[in-house]
């Protein structure tokens, strides 16, 4: 186990740039509306690479691990920062309770929707059921910031919970948000609604009768449903 970040890292820019794609890379940057550099590494053949890595190098100490994310968050290519959430991911028991300002810190920084949708479904989302005394503080600060993210990820962090989800709490952040007239928080109470939907139709179609969604949050929520229905 490598203990120093700046070794750690540049092994895997090494490791990154020894597979990189010109052309791949070239393509992925403009599908992100050209936010990020890529080293051009498809999905399957990056996961490939990271499990790689990890099995010769193994993750961070536990005491370096909030500043190995920060520290890959800073870099400009955004496959190191799909690697800081891998490592949160598959470490979340090792982080402690104060690590929510690392997760915000993840969200707020290097924003779009692919690194944040992950954060809020796979890191967040287990955090919260490690300290669910955590949850009511932070989504309040959250929702209140004005910051969409933020905002997405407390509509989306129950995004895995099926029959656990806190209704009533969702239910508070999207009446809060249904006027909004973003698109990200728009298609995220969509699509909380539609998975929902998936444990307790009734529920969901009656809060979508009683409720004024926007449109395209009340067409992906009820999209299951109306195959179903059709």
């Amino acid at each position: 186990m490598i203990n120093d970040n700046n070794t750690y890292i540049a092994l895997l820019r090494s490791l990154m740039e020894t597979n990189a794609d010109r052309a791949n890379a070239a393509l992925m940057k403009k599908y992100m509306r050209n936010k990020f550099e890529f080293f051009g590494i498809k999905s399957p053949k990056r996961k490939e690479l990271f499990r790689g890595f990890l099995k010769i190098n193994g993750y961070p100490v536990k005491e370096e691990m909030e500043m190995m994310c920060i520290d890959l968050y800073s870099l400009k290519e955004r496959d190191f920062h799909y690697f800081a959430m891998k490592i949160a991911e598959s470490k979340i028991k090792e982080f402690n309770e104060s690590a929510v300002k690392l997760f915000e810190y993840m969200i707020v920084t290097n924003s779009w929707w692919d690194t944040v949708d992950f954060i809020a479904a796979n890191i967040l989302g287990q955090y919260f059921k490690r300290y669910p005394n955590q949850i009511r503080e932070v989504t309040k600060a959250w929702m209140d910031s004005d910051n969409i993210w933020l905002q997405r990820s407390c509509i989306l962090f129950q995004l895995k919970y099926k029959q656990n989800t806190d209704l009533e709490l969702l239910f508070s952040f999207i009446d809060k948000l249904k006027s909004s007239n973003e698109f990200f928080i728009q298609k995220a109470i969509g699509w909380i609604l539609r998975e929902y939907s998936k444990i307790n139709p009734d529920e969901v179609y009656r809060y979508t009768e009683s409720t004024v969604l926007k449109p395209l949050s009340r067409r992906e929520a009820l999209r299951i449903m109306k195959k179903i229905i059709e």
